[in-house]
């Protein structure tokens, strides 16, 4: 299964070449961002800068301002598990600047991607690069009859330790073959912590500079300008759980690991690393028996996969179900809407608030 996923994007990549001149795909609507205001010279061309899904297009475009045109590749409202690059996909990063992605397993196609791209121009910027990556174990995944949080140092392992290979882990090659989308066992949702997610703006400032070494002061002004805003979010996170009457919750799928290692929560979770798979019976069982036994009151679901899951344990245990918003993609409500990573952050703290006071 390994050997045909990758034979198909080598595929992919060949026909990109053959598809760049016949034409190119209405891109799809970017969210909307917040960011700091800087002006080119008029005869200087912007960056053309390729990001794999949402978190890495708000991080990049605060960071970059009006120095690059700012992409995304998945669309608004798509799973970005399920995602694969097109042909026209592959010819927009072969033209691009830079690549910005998560890393830590969440791109499962990109390493196949960087070994067929023939541009040597491309910078690319694997933000989670420094980054202590969690291991997505059985005990979490499983056993909610202890405490999670005890485990975190032991399910880690040091990414910066593999930074200076030449491009970091081979998360794709380590995928499961049962499952396309379990991200190698590796934990990638580090955005979900606004202290974690600081240092990927921090990766991505560097990346940006080393494209464009001229507008380097500006994108650590605008770099400090964002963190700044993360760090009042960290702030605002540590005050709301600090003197909480519990520390535990149940999440759809176990992305809220890093959020909960941060500020000494319990996630636990109904179902592994991906929204999509599927929960044994005895997972099932277990998280009932858990929120009966924990009197939880609230059972959180995401936007972008269907809540039946969570519909159901609730509906046993009696409780309500509520929107805690891992953030992998807006749906196109939420870009409508105007909605940034800070604001849907600042949502899922006043969910998380209610939640753990119940």
């Amino acid at each position: 299964m390994k050997w045909a996923k990758n034979s198909a994007l080598a595929l992919i990549f060949s026909m990109a070449l053959v598809v760049t001149g016949c034409g190119q795909k209405a891109p799809a609507a970017e969210p909307a961002a917040s960011t700091a205001t800087s002006t080119p010279a008029e005869t200087e061309q912007k960056l053309n800068v390729q990001v794999s899904f949402y978190p890495m297009y708000e991080f990049t475009k605060n960071v970059a301002g009006d120095l690059a045109d700012v992409h995304t590749l998945v669309p608004a409202g798509m799973e970005p598990h399920d995602w694969e690059p097109t042909p026209q996909d592959m010819a927009s990063i072969e033209k691009a600047d830079v690549l910005v992605y998560n890393g830590a397993g969440m791109e499962s196609w990109v390493d196949q991607v960087k070994d067929s791209l023939s541009s040597s121009k491309l910078i690319q910027v694997e933000a989670s690069q420094g980054i202590s990556i969690r291991e997505g174990g059985e005990e979490e995944e499983h056993d909610h009859d202890h405490d999670h949080a005890d485990e975190a140092a032991s399910g880690e392992h040091d990414h910066a330790d593999d930074a200076a290979a030449k491009d970091g882990h081979d998360h794709a090659e380590a995928s499961s073959e049962e499952h396309d989308h379990d991200h190698g066992g590796l934990d990638p949702h580090v955005w979900l912590s606004p202290a974690l997610a600081i240092k990927e703006v921090r990766n991505i400032e560097a990346g940006l500079a080393k494209a464009a070494p001229q507008h380097a002061d500006q994108f650590k002004q605008n770099a400090d300008a964002y963190v700044a805003k993360l760090e009042a979010l960290d702030q605002d996170f540590k005050a709301a759980v600090k003197d909480s009457k519990r520390k535990d919750f149940i999440t759809q799928h176990a992305a809220f690991a890093y959020l909960a290692q941060e500020y000494g929560l319990q996630q636990v979770p109904i179902a592994g690393l991906s929204p999509e798979q599927e929960p044994s019976a005895a997972q099932m069982a277990s998280v009932i028996d858990f929120a009966k036994e924990h009197k939880v009151k609230t059972i959180f679901f995401e936007t972008l996969v269907s809540s039946k899951i969570s519909d159901t344990i609730a509906q046993e245990v009696g409780a309500k179900t509520a929107v805690l918003n891992p953030i992998e993609g807006l749906t196109e409500d939420e870009v409508k809407a105007g909605k940034d990573y800070i604001s849907v952050m600042r949502e899922n703290l006043e969910a998380l608030k209610l939640a753990l006071n119940e």
